[in-house]
């Protein structure tokens, strides 16, 4: 009976039927929706562990706990679910982040029915997507998350709610056009109509084709993962919505286009992939570099917090571009990394933003005061941002760096322009990130926080803040400006932080906990994608243009996984 259980498909509708309860439940106190919203997402996380534990085997690079119904078969659709190394610590940390953005959110007064009603719908959609086997099942689920997000933000975001909810509808929705198109195409191609994954990683396209659905698919994941230029909608949405629905943005949404990029781009377009790597390296330092240089510009916390996200998905690219075992792997913890890290930088934002009523840097100042534990809370965030050693951005980071580095396949010169350049990005990351702890926690009260209170001392504990009348949603609760008050983290807000926190440290001290759930996988994904760059550039050519870059240094040696560089 074990066996026979369909684990997968109870992960992904659990959420669902629990949003269609919601509305049934009664909720005069305003607790009952929220402890019922928590407990379906807590049911569902437990889900996941256990099956993974039980039935998921990280030995082998196959897909596992697979599940099919054929759903039309007249045009070849199906409810095709499994996991492998790729989706399953993707599929956890969306539970993670999810049902620890839904306790963030504790204080919603506002609907509260349809708030965690649509966490839940968004819940099951974003798991959906990254256990969906059917191609037209997966663009189903990556269509169903993105009406959640905008009702989201429409409702409970800033004063500019809905310009940032319309502009994130618009280029997700655009975007994923391509990937019904490149479902079609990969689908309709040859003498079988089939949309199941595995099935069509056995399918040959032209290689005329493949360049087209490979460009495409890079639109559509480049919006998701925020590639420049397609990028400005998350600097928008990010300082609009509020934070637990930031929280799920920085943590899983943006992860859904780097699994799109190694499920679809790697796996199945990999002749495609042999001429696109370099200009996804390319991207890549365009990406760790512009985002690094834009959040200079930022007075709005949260928006420098999102052009920091920006910065750091550019080493995903950097990896997934490496040709090399530690790059890809280091590329798959760079995601987990920065969805456990922007979670919480998020998270505290918003707990800062609850205090104080501002996201703005210029009218805040010497929270560290009368904040301590929340500028502790922040500070370690920022430095696991960073890459400190023993935090998990520092491990993600250098597996890139590493994997770059060793790769046999560009030139030296290509190879150490890039690196510099990522390098740069590197440096300027503390600059950035440090400087705003300074501002928020350290810093003088340099500019009047409103008209109402020309100056203001933070030493009176019972200080009310200011804000914008339009925007008293913005956050977490609907508490008007002049009713806010500054106090420290309380014991739930510090608890969400330790869990985000501990994990960061954990993979840090110990990366093999997350790393031995994927290596397996993404080593036979880099392998296939060498062969078929071999394939496609015999040795002579490969040699004449290691001659032109570098005629005096011989090919670096590429890595092997984790382990020794040979």
């Amino acid at each position: 009976m074990t066996e026979q259980f369909s684990w997968l498909t109870a992960i992904v509708l659990l959420p669902l039927v629990g949003a269609l309860v919601i509305p049934l439940l009664p909720n005069k106190s305003g607790k009952t929706v929220r402890w019922f919203a928590l407990a379906v997402g807590a049911v569902d996380f437990g889900l996941m562990c256990y099956a993974f534990w039980r039935h998921y085997d990280a030995s082998q690079a196959t897909f596992q706990l697979a599940e099919k119904v054929v759903w039309l078969p007249q045009l070849g659709l199906s409810w095709a679910l499994s996991v492998d190394g790729i989706s399953a610590p993707l599929v956890l940390l969306a539970g993670f982040v999810t049902t620890l953005s839904m306790f963030a959110a504790w204080q919603v007064d506002r609907r509260s029915r349809l708030f965690y009603a649509l966490m839940l719908v968004l819940y099951a959609a974003q798991v959906g997507v990254f256990v969906a086997q059917d191609l037209i099942l997966f663009f189903i689920m990556w269509e169903v998350e993105l009406v959640p997000v905008y009702v989201l933000v429409c409702i409970w975001g800033g004063q500019n709610r809905s310009y940032a909810a319309t502009k994130f509808l618009m280029y997700t929705a655009l975007a994923s056009i391509f990937i019904l198109v490149a479902a079609l195409g990969m689908g309709l191609y040859g003498d079988s109509l089939t949309f199941d994954i595995a099935e069509l990683g056995f399918k040959q396209f032209p290689l005329g084709l493949e360049l087209f659905l490979y460009a495409g698919l890079l639109v559509a994941f480049g919006v998701k993962l925020a590639i420049f230029p397609f990028h400005t909608w998350l600097p928008d949405t990010h300082g609009e919505a509020s934070s637990p629905v930031s929280m799920i943005l920085a943590g899983v949404l943006l992860k859904m286009g780097g699994y799109g990029l190694i499920r679809l781009n790697l796996e199945l377009l990999p002749h495609a992939h042999v001429y696109f790597a370099p200009v996804l390296a390319i991207l890549g330092v365009v990406n760790i570099v512009y985002g690094a240089l834009n959040s200079f510009a930022q007075t709005n916390m949260k928006r420098r917090l999102a052009y920091s996200s920006i910065s750091h998905m550019g080493f995903v690219l950097l990896g997934i571009a490496s040709y090399t075992d530690l790059g890809v792997s280091g590329a798959m913890l760079q995601m987990l990394s920065h969805g456990l890290i922007a979670s919480v930088l998020f998270f505290l934002a918003g707990v800062t933003y609850d205090r104080t009523r501002t996201m703005m840097m210029n009218q805040l100042g010497g929270l560290g005061q009368a904040m301590p534990t929340v500028f502790a809370l922040f500070t370690m965030g920022i430095l696991a941002s960073l890459a400190l050693p023993g935090m998990s951005g520092f491990v993600g980071e250098v597996a890139v760096f590493v994997g770059l580095a060793t790769t046999d396949i560009y030139g030296s010169a290509f190879r150490l322009v890039t690196i510099f350049l990522a390098a740069v990005g590197l440096i300027l990351t503390p600059i950035y990130l440090l400087s705003m702890v300074r501002q928020v926690f350290h810093g003088d009260m340099a500019d009047q926080m409103c008209d109402l209170m020309p100056a203001c001392d933070l030493d009176d504990l019972d200080l009310k803040a200011q804000g914008n009348q339009e925007a008293y949603c913005f956050g977490t609760d609907c508490v008007l400006p002049e009713q806010a008050e500054f106090r420290d983290a309380n014991p739930r807000e510090l608890f969400i932080a330790a869990c985000f926190l501990g994990l960061i440290i954990a993979i840090g001290c110990y990366p093999k906990m997350a790393t031995q759930m994927y290596d397996v996988k993404t080593m036979a994904v880099n392998a296939h994608v060498r062969a078929v760059y071999h394939e496609v550039f015999p040795e002579a050519f490969q040699a004449s243009v290691q001659r032109l870059w570098s005629p005096a240094i011989a090919a670096a040696p590429s890595g092997d996984g984790w382990g020794v560089v040979k």
